[in-house]
């Protein structure tokens, strides 16, 4: 094993990237090269998905790069967004990231761990907001659906396009491992350069897991796991198996019933304070 290629842009301080031990620790050469760029939809993209943006009290942000679209279409439209306006982020990093556009404060934004579960529960506990959900294009569908089952009022609204870069110039026979981070990251690999003779492939995400089997890869290492928490990790345990000469068997796609059962609970628990609203009478 000589050489890895991450699908992320390089880091501004290598000596702080986890890929950076990696290539200390196992004297392997990590070469960065981004599969993928996202770009803001334009305002007439917009208004073409048919979304009043005054409609909704709150707005859900996954990434900056949505952050960046929302606000520049508002100034494009001409909108004022209302002080009154309520954001529920996926990391603390991206409600951080809303200073650049308006005055942070602490009761009117909320965030999550970065985790599926962490973000649902903060949405669940604003459920009387009507929601805007920002997207990118494609998403991982288990948002929206899970939103939908729980029969919240969301609008989602696609407010950036990834893209695929240009990997005209780039010899995969340079790498062992490539490591991707996202479907979108798949999906420019396959179109590129096929399916036969790839490099072994390392995943980040159940989603990029999924387009990976489903285009027929043979995915190697995978996160998150109990024992991968990072990409960094898998791929470190990856290379030590290979130093080893141990056998690796292929990924394979596990259903999340740890997930399903946690929607369901939510199902419950929205239910249970649903019919405890109605059971009291009017005026008490």
């Amino acid at each position: 094993m000589k050489s890895i290629l991450v699908s992320q842009p390089k880091p501004a301080l290598i000596e702080k990237s986890p890929f950076y031990e990696i290539s200390q620790k196992h004297r392997v050469d990590v070469v960065y090269k981004p599969f993928i760029r996202v770009v803001g939809v334009t305002l007439k993209e917009f208004r073409a998905q048919r979304i009043e943006i005054l409609d909704h009290t709150a707005i859900i942000f996954t990434s900056r790069t949505t952050v960046d679209s929302f606000f520049h279409i508002c100034e494009e439209a001409r909108i004022t967004v209302p002080e009154t306006m309520k954001y529920i982020c996926q990391t603390e990093a991206v409600a951080l990231y809303l200073q650049k556009y308006i005055v942070y404060r602490k009761r009117k934004i909320s965030f999550a761990d970065g985790s599926f579960t962490s973000l649902v529960e903060q949405i669940v506990k604003h459920k009387e907001e009507r929601f805007l959900l920002a997207l990118s294009e494609p998403h991982k569908p288990e948002l929206p659906e899970t939103l939908a089952k729980l029969k919240l009022a969301v609008d989602p609204v696609i407010l950036s396009r990834t893209v695929a870069a240009d990997l005209a110039e780039l010899k995969l026979d340079d790498y062992q491992l490539l490591a991707l981070y996202s479907p979108s990251d798949v999906r420019a690999l396959v179109e590129q350069f096929g399916t036969e003779q790839l490099p072994a492939i390392a995943v980040f995400g159940e989603g990029t897991l999924r387009t990976a089997i489903g285009a027929g890869l043979t995915v190697q290492a995978n996160a998150p796991t109990p024992e991968a928490p990072s990409m960094g990790k898998a791929v470190d345990l990856y290379l030590a198996k290979v130093a080893k000469g141990e056998e690796i068997h292929p990924v394979e796609l596990v259903t999340d019933e740890e997930k399903e059962a946690f929607i369901r609970s939510q199902q419950n628990k929205l239910a249970k304070r649903n019919r405890a609203r109605r059971a009291v009478p009017e005026g008490k």
